[in-house]
């Protein structure tokens, strides 16, 4: 049953701790200090599996010790709480460890495209976006089937999206480019909002964590900008060199967070996603 509490009342619930501070750092977020001198962050979930989701990501992420990300000190089906990272300036330094740290997060792999992290729910979220984690195979065929056409459904319905611009972002993906690479274990939802900055590394937080491509990871990266993005991406392909033509390719891994941002936000959004369906397999 859903315990309705306070940040406060849940942090204690789950540490086993009294809180002594809290500061409300946005409308489902608060940093505690907890009775022992400890911060901590307490999430309260928008939805169903919000917070499963979440928290099976992270641990999933943190299993292969590659990037920083938030350890989860426990969690209800509405709570989260896992520890607080702190943010900063980027340094070259910590962009160039970010770099090779996808790059090895991404090689510890996942058993198929779409997968789930373990023990997380296949009905998960993108930040406020239902997000199926279906498995397959074929990486075009269940990118097109679980990360594009679900969202051109919804604008549709929602007249946020058009016949005609859904028209030509169904097109695009009988264009997906091939891939033979094997399923990445990817963040999901690597804009930079999601990258905490520090001198010494970056800690990667609110993951959409699943089996995917590795590109999608980099190319959402550079959707929103990403400062010394040139660094991290000198580094990661220091580590593990992209498949040649992979600046081709941007386009085609950067549909599935445009059309999220097109159901959650908007028309403001559309003719991005519409432009980049154009630029697929050109």
């Amino acid at each position: 049953m859903t315990q309705v509490s306070t940040p406060a009342e849940a942090a204690t619930r789950i540490t086993g701790r009294a809180v002594a501070e809290q500061r409300s750092l946005a409308s489902a977020v608060t940093e505690v200090v907890l009775d022992n001198g400890e911060t901590v962050v307490v999430k309260r979930g928008h939805a169903r599996n919000a917070i499963p989701a979440e928290a099976a990501g992270l641990r999933w992420l943190g299993d292969a010790d590659a990037v920083r990300v938030p350890e989860v000190r426990g969690h209800e089906e509405d709570w989260l709480v896992t520890e607080l990272v702190g943010g900063g300036r980027p340094t070259h330094h910590a962009a160039e460890r970010l770099g090779r740290g996808l790059a090895a997060l991404h090689a510890a792999g996942a058993p198929a495209f779409g997968a789930a992290p373990p023990e997380g729910p296949a009905d998960a979220w993108i930040g406020l976006a239902p997000m199926e984690n279906a498995p397959g195979e074929d990486w075009p065929r269940w990118y097109a089937e679980h990360r594009v056409l679900p969202y051109v459904r919804r604008a549709v319905d929602e007249g946020t999206l058009d016949g005609a611009e859904a028209a030509v972002i169904e097109q695009a993906c009988a264009r997906l480019p091939e891939v033979a690479e094997p399923p990445a274990r990817l963040h999901g939802d690597l804009w930079n909002g999601n990258v905490l900055w520090g001198a010494v590394e970056a800690a990667l937080i609110d993951p959409a964590a699943h089996g995917g491509h590795r590109e999608t990871d980099l190319a959402m990266l550079q959707l929103f900008g990403c400062p010394l993005l040139d660094r991290v991406l000198a580094a990661y392909q220091e580590v593990a060199p992209l498949a040649d033509g992979w600046t081709d390719r941007i386009g085609a891994h950067q549909l599935f967070p445009l059309l999220v941002h097109t159901v959650l936000f908007g028309r403001s959004y559309a003719g991005q996603a519409v432009a980049a369906a154009r630029a697929v397999g050109r």
